[in-house]
């Protein structure tokens, strides 16, 4: 089976819905033990459980986890080791999005979405390779978005959020010189407009989601499992050469 990672536990960052949620079907698809783990604790709890009654011997576990709390994040990856003894994959997934106009952005606005999406993580990232670096293997996952910088597309109300994607890219290849000798591998996932909750019609202004989908190549918004697809790949020993490079599943969006 391509892909396969059975055996391995891979722990994801707001998988209590949306594109986290597909993460961590899709890995527990290919094998490996789940730490779902969210800022909500109930959805957590459902995916977790969703995994668990699959009839082909899926395991996961959930956690609470707020990314942006140090100590929370030492103790649910402490807790992992214990359950354990290691962690293969780390998905960062978690992150919020505010469509807000630049004039309008609070430094209270700021510092909330740079220290879910870009902190988070980045402390998450850190207990992993720690976990990883005793097994000189490993997989960090982080997911960014297409509106980060440096690739011609800026969203409108998004300074703050393509900021602090913007910093998850920069940190990916930091992470993966510095991680190399380590054995662990880590990559990024820019994604382009895909149908999750915060990509809902009903919550975004029209404008922008029109926008998108203009600017794809495909002319429609992605599907998360289009995007889970990539997050296996990189997870598994098929992308055993790839280290710090961001992969855009954007439906042609920078082709066009």
């Amino acid at each position: 089976m391509l892909f396969d990672l059975s055996g391995k536990v891979a722990l994801v960052t707001g998988a209590g819905d949306g594109m986290g949620k597909e993460h961590a079907l899709t890995l527990a698809g290919q094998g490996a033990k789940v730490v779902v783990t969210d800022i909500n604790k109930d959805t957590s709890e459902k995916v977790a459980t969703i995994i668990n009654m699959h009839d082909h011997g899926r395991e996961a576990v959930s956690f609470e986890l707020n990314v942006a709390d140090k100590q929370q994040v030492d103790e649910v990856f402490a807790a992992v080791v214990q359950k354990y003894g290691r962690l293969d994959i780390l998905v960062n997934n978690a992150g919020v999005y505010q469509s807000k106009p630049v004039l309008d952005i609070s430094k209270e606005e700021w510092d909330r979405i740079i220290a879910i999406d870009l902190t988070g993580s980045f402390l998450c990232a850190q207990a992993a390779a720690r976990i990883m670096a005793k097994n000189k293997c490993g997989r960090i996952i982080n997911i960014a978005s297409i509106s980060s910088g440096g690739v011609g597309v800026a969203v409108p109300g998004s300074v703050h959020y393509t900021a602090a994607k913007g910093g998850v890219i920069g940190m990916t290849e930091a992470l993966a010189v510095d991680l190399a000798p380590y054995g662990i591998l880590v990559n990024a996932i820019a994604p382009g407009g895909i149908n999750t909750p915060m990509a809902n019609p009903e919550g975004r202004p029209a404008e922008e989601l029109n926008t998108m989908m203009s600017h794809a190549a495909l002319k429609r918004i992605g599907r998360p499992e289009e995007v889970s697809a990539a997050v296996a790949f990189l997870a598994s020993e098929e992308a055993s050469y790839i280290t710090g490079t961001t992969l855009y599943v954007d439906g042609g969006w920078l082709a066009a």
